[in-house]
């Protein structure tokens, strides 16, 4: 009796420690409009039906109100045919352009049908994926994780990317790739709209400080 009153205490509880882990999560994105949010660039992100849209580029929308430093950021994503799009992580000022957070942060790519090193969930052109994940046409989560010079990046639950500053990192090959150089512990993060007829849905921007 005893073994089942604990079991059943269990079940009940379970359901409120999950809903205060997942209330550690501040959302980033409220679902209604942009408040918070800057875009440059060329394109746009639109709002549609609660959803981020990504149209035409390249462009960057990125979040103004604070840094982020030891934080994970979590990303529900969708591309319904495959399409490409990034999230920016470690830029270091407030940009102006979309370049310079190519060329002085990181972008973590969103793009089913790329190689080892232009896939989802990548440092764009910088790393290796350690499993190939993600699925076009269904909703995805990613979860970046900024752990000092640690980068981590999970995509439905897998681990993709596991980088640390210094890591070698293969030549920039083509000019539209990213100079290689050390990014910041702290820094700006933003969502891209890549370009011509590419099309990502966002539904879900999230972040919590490590240790929560």
């Amino acid at each position: 009796m005893r073994l089942f009153l604990a079991a059943l205490s269990a079940l009940l509880l379970f359901p409120l420690a999950a809903a205060a882990q997942d209330g550690a999560w501040t959302s980033l994105y409220n679902g209604e409009n942009l408040n918070g949010w800057t875009h440059v660039g060329d394109g746009e992100l639109l709002i549609e039906d609660g959803l981020l849209k990504t149209e035409g580029g390249m462009g960057l929308l990125w979040y103004t109100e604070q840094t982020v430093r030891d934080a994970q950021i979590r990303v529900e994503y969708m591309s319904p045919e495959g399409d490409n799009a990034g999230v920016f992580i470690r830029i270091p000022e407030r940009p102006t352009e979309p370049w310079m957070p190519v060329n002085r942060g990181y972008e973590v790519q969103i793009n089913p049908g790329g190689d080892a090193y232009h896939r989802t969930g990548v440092l764009y052109s910088l790393t290796e994926a350690k499993a190939e994940v993600g699925q076009p046409g269904a909703w995805n989560t990613m979860t970046i994780t900024l752990d000092g010079d640690r980068t981590m990046v999970h995509v439905n639950g897998v681990l993709v990317t596991d980088y640390t500053e210094g890591d070698p990192v293969p030549e920039k090959q083509e000019s539209y790739e990213p100079d290689r150089g050390p990014r910041p512990t702290e820094g700006y993060i933003g969502l891209q709209n890549h370009g011509g007829e590419d099309v990502v849905y966002f539904r879900s921007v999230k972040m919590r400080p490590l240790g929560e």
